[in-house]
């Protein structure tokens, strides 16, 4: 598929973005774009898929293609309409792909959620979703059903795992292989994609069609000009997230190229470097946490034949060392990237074309605008620190937070969206992040809103009062820390902790859960009865220094 920039011709990155300028449809469909349009090359391979058995399967663009057809016409068979949602609460298989994408044929709006969550999460976004049906697997269809009887939108769940009637395959293999795709805007939501903020539950990110277009400077440059002859894609990222759905899957196919699905419990630097090895895989968006780990297996190069073109690292600060590593030892400039599930895909590097500065997140990638600003929305001369926001009239920024006006409101600083990061930007235009600044806790590239997790603690007899904070780690870049006050008649036992830190794993999700437990006799409160996180955070920085 044709690139947006010639490798060939693009020689300087600041030049490629004082000259870009977005040429946007106003009709556009993600399944159109991604598997429609493929017909030329239906026997190409699209996506490969393995599992820790060792089961493996691959599937081609024409296969792709007429199972999605047929699940489309499942879903209409069912009852999805335009604008339904459909939930998909599935690891790196086939069936998330197919499933994704049959929704945005009938023009429905899918909800990725992640196969971590527990009862309480998935609970809380199925319901403020509306979601009508459910796609997941044998493992959490127990949970699933249960939750559906709560909804009475909620009518159907369907098991990827089920070989009788009423699962996936035998659905699928009852459907027509041709279906004709809704003619959707670009505007036209297409995911629902839930984010942490710092109060209250989390919000659905409501993201058009045009977003996936909207990502491609970016998707093209981080990957030194994808696609080239030979690249086949990969990245532990979770479908369910931006990253391992926007940022990987769907560009890639979008290109015409494959697709690497590997279904994992926990991640395994040795098993991914030689998967990566094993199937030859040329460009990867991998999180810095999982780089840290991979920085444990011994000549990855020599041993599994790793040989990649290119990476691309997000979802937390990356720092100067993983570059160096990356180049001394992987044999490529890792290149850094930045966004946001709201506005994603905005800022980062390109090694191809630019000197990487270890340790920053790059420049606004061509199309995009993003600069440090003040309160009242001007922008910080070079070298002062402010809030990094993002102009407004953008193709890859979201519709808003579904139901949610006033929160995306809220977010606004005149014509500029505010991340909540904070930075600012050197003589040469690169920008640097310094911190949060809220409570927002970034953990292995997770994003942990602490109203969840404190909501969550509070359930517990032996917890009064609780507060979540992100720690300072050197794997994770923060790990969860709860700060808890005992009701009367508790002891604060190792005991009690491991039995706290269990309750929340299950309810939640394994990556919220406080790695670490205080127990204290008071939380530092305002004046109005807020909790001063902030003076939490200062006193474990303080503590992590010392230790």
């Amino acid at each position: 598929m044709e690139r947006l920039f010639d490798p060939a011709t693009a020689r300087d990155f600041d030049a490629l973005s004082r000259t870009f300028r977005w040429r946007m449809p106003k009709r556009f469909n993600i399944a159109q774009a991604v598997c429609d349009r493929h017909e030329s090359i239906g026997d190409r391979t699209a996506i490969f898929c393995e599992d820790e058995t060792g089961r493996a399967a691959s599937y081609t663009f024409g296969e792709v293609r007429t199972m999605v057809n047929r699940f489309a016409n499942t879903l209409v068979q069912m009852g999805i309409k335009r604008g339904d949602r459909v939930a998909i609460v599935l690891p790196q298989r086939i069936e998330t792909a197919v499933s994704h994408l049959a929704a945005f044929k009938v023009g429905a709006v899918t909800v990725p959620l992640s196969v971590l969550f527990g009862p309480d999460a998935l609970r809380y976004r199925l319901g403020d979703s509306g979601a009508k049906l459910v796609i997941s697997d044998a493992v959490r269809r127990e949970t699933l059903e249960s939750l559906a009887r709560e909804f009475d939108e909620l009518h159907h769940v369907i098991d990827c795992d089920e070989q009788r009637e009423g699962g996936f395959w035998s659905l699928l293999e009852r459907g027509a292989g041709t279906f004709e795709t809704a003619d959707t805007a670009a505007d036209d939501p297409a995911l629902i994609i839930y984010t942490s903020g710092t109060t209250g539950p989390p919000k659905g990110a409501l993201v058009a069609h045009r977003c996936l277009l909207g990502n491609l400077t970016g998707f093209e440059l981080s990957q030194n000009f994808f696609p080239q002859e030979g690249d086949l894609f990969w990245t532990p990222a979770d479908w369910a997230w931006t990253g391992g759905l926007i940022d990987a899957l769907l560009p890639s196919l979008y290109y015409g190229y494959p697709v690497l699905g590997y279904d994992y419990g926990k991640f395994d630097p040795e098993r991914a470097c030689e998967l990566i090895g094993r199937y030859r895989v040329r460009c990867a968006f991998i999180p810095p946490t999982a780089l840290k780990m991979m920085r444990q297996v011994k000549d990855p190069r020599g041993r599994h034949g790793v040989d990649l073109r290119a990476v691309m690292s997000a979802g937390e600060s990356m720092g100067a060392e993983l570059y160096h590593w990356g180049r001394d030892v992987l044999g490529i400039e890792i290149n850094e990237m930045w966004g946001q599930s709201e506005f994603n895909y905005i800022v980062g590097n390109c090694s191809a074309i630019m000197p990487v500065r270890p340790g920053a997140m790059g420049k606004s990638y061509p199309g995009h605008r993003v600069a440090p600003v003040d309160e009242e929305g001007n922008e910080k001369p070079v070298g002062e620190i402010g809030e990094l926001c993002a102009w407004r009239d953008d193709p890859v920024m979201f519709l808003g937070y579904w139901n949610r006006p006033d929160a995306t409101e809220e977010k606004f600083i005149g014509p500029w969206w505010s991340t909540g990061d904070m930075g600012y930007r050197d003589e040469d235009g690169y920008l640097w992040f310094v911190g949060r600044k809220d409570d927002v806790i970034s953990s292995a590239g997770y994003r942990i809103g602490p109203g969840e997790i404190e909501d969550c603690l509070i359930t517990h007899p032996a917890v009064l009062q609780a507060a979540a904070v992100g720690s300072p780690d050197p794997l994770r870049g923060e790990i969860v820390k709860a700060f808890v006050v005992l009701a009367d008649g508790f002891r604060g036992t190792e005991e009690l902790k491991k039995e706290i830190q269990d309750a929340v794993r299950k309810r939640l999700a394994a990556y919220e859960y406080p790695r670490e437990i205080e127990f204290i006799d008071a939380l530092p409160l305002t004046t109005t009865g807020k909790v001063r996180r902030i003076e939490l955070r200062e006193r474990e920085r303080r503590a992590k220094q010392k230790s």
